[in-house]
């Protein structure tokens, strides 16, 4: 592993603790200012559509060069946009700075994971990308594990008064700049952009219609799919709140689902690549994770479940990502990584902004209905695959007469 990808690596790392801080303060913090929960929902729709919008200007501007200033000026938009929406106190104003924190962290996003693969040979590129996704998850539970205990702590109440749960957004904003400043200073461009001088903005959105037509079709597959997951990961949140467990709890869970995250990244992953069926397995896996969403929320004892049969979603999921990064990574082109991982961060992105809007509405009527939707769109997402699976067969076919 050479240095700018143990570089990219750790910073991927703190960006996952420190954008993390304010997920467990969240659901109490609207409902602190008696804003209604399906609002949760909107909050995040409305940063994943900042994504969505954010995710194919930043690729192609980064694509011509000098990333790291992208990815700085990204991560500010981002603390201005976090410190904003705990500060502003008017509904309206909130959405619109979720809004901007999407669009802002967009840059590093989509530009981390493409300088990622411009630095990996073919070989190692799924394996890259699965320590990344690895760090940027156990950064995320950290960062909830944090969160939750600075809020609750005696000591940071006392001396940060963080039981007014606006400040865990200002330490993350705080902190937030801090990190802009280190990528700055660590990411070094390797003057392989120069292929896409001449690409516009709207290329980057151009891209999509240029694509190729299996790929648009796993594309879809992703945002369905996305639906599903981006719902079980924000409202366990707000079932967790609502089944009256703390917000250290919370963190404390999504600690452990890092931990296991991070070993299916070391031990499993690598062992999944060689067998070099990953279509195949990426099938399997959405069946798998439609089963065992249905099983766990039915469960009596959801809590034992959660930490029992979920984990097996965890480590499929962690699976998923890896092939589903690489699988799009294998179209892209020398010096264009940028355009088309923002692409697929706009598909992503697309399914957050309808998984939580639908998904609040749902929670509203009953909690078990968003998850069962999830399982929906895990079964949809699969039918997609087919298609991909079948189209892949045909080209095959046509390559080989």
């Amino acid at each position: 592993m050479n240095k700018t990808i143990k570089i990219v690596l750790i910073i991927y790392l703190f960006q996952g603790i420190i954008h993390n801080l304010g997920h467990p303060v969240t659901p109490e913090l609207v409902k602190g200012l008696d804003i209604p929960d399906y609002m949760f929902g909107v909050f995040f729709a409305m940063m994943s559509l900042g994504l969505t919008i954010g995710g194919p200007i930043w690729g192609v501007l980064g694509d011509r060069g000098n990333k790291r200033l992208y990815m700085s000026l990204g991560l500010v938009i981002y603390s201005i946009g976090q410190f904003m929406f705990a500060y502003v106190d008017n509904t309206a104003w909130m959405v619109f700075f979720r809004f901007l924190s999407g669009f802002g962290v967009s840059a590093s996003v989509t530009l981390l994971i493409s300088h990622i693969i411009e630095h990996s040979t073919t070989e190692n590129r799924a394996k890259h990308l699965a320590w990344n996704a690895a760090g940027f998850t156990l950064g995320a539970s950290l960062g909830y594990l944090i969160g939750g205990f600075i809020a609750e702590n005696s000591f940071f109440i006392k001396y940060l008064h963080t039981d007014d749960l606006r400040v865990v957004f200002l330490i993350q904003a705080l902190l937030n700049i801090v990190h802009a400043a280190v990528v700055y200073i660590l990411i070094v461009d390797n003057g392989k952009e120069v292929e896409a001088n001449r690409t516009t903005i709207l290329d980057g959105f151009r891209n999509i219609r240029r694509m190729n037509k299996t790929l648009i079709v796993f594309m879809f597959s992703l945002t369905l799919i996305t639906i599903g997951t981006i719902n079980i990961s924000k409202f366990l949140d707000v079932y967790f709140r609502d089944l009256d467990y703390s917000k250290s709890m919370l963190g404390t869970f999504v600690f452990v689902t890092g931990l296991v995250s991070l070993f299916t990244s070391a031990v499993i992953v690598p062992l999944v690549i060689k067998v070099k069926k990953d279509m195949m397995i990426i099938l399997a896996i959405q069946l798998l994770s439609a089963v065992i969403v249905f099983i766990v929320f039915r469960s009596a004892e959801v809590l034992i479940t959660l930490y029992t049969l979920f984990m097996v979603y965890v480590i499929i999921k962690a699976v998923y990502t890896v092939l589903e990064q690489n699988y799009i990574s294998s179209f892209g082109k020398e010096g264009q990584y940028g355009a088309i991982m923002g692409v697929r961060q706009a598909f992503l992105a697309i399914g957050m902004v309808i998984g939580p809007i639908v998904g609040g509405f749902l929670y509203d009527i009953k909690p078990r209905f968003v998850f069962d939707f999830s399982v929906l769109m895990f079964i949809f997402g699969f039918v997609l695959l087919l298609v991909v699976r079948n189209r892949i067969k045909q080209d095959v076919n046509i390559e080989s007469l």
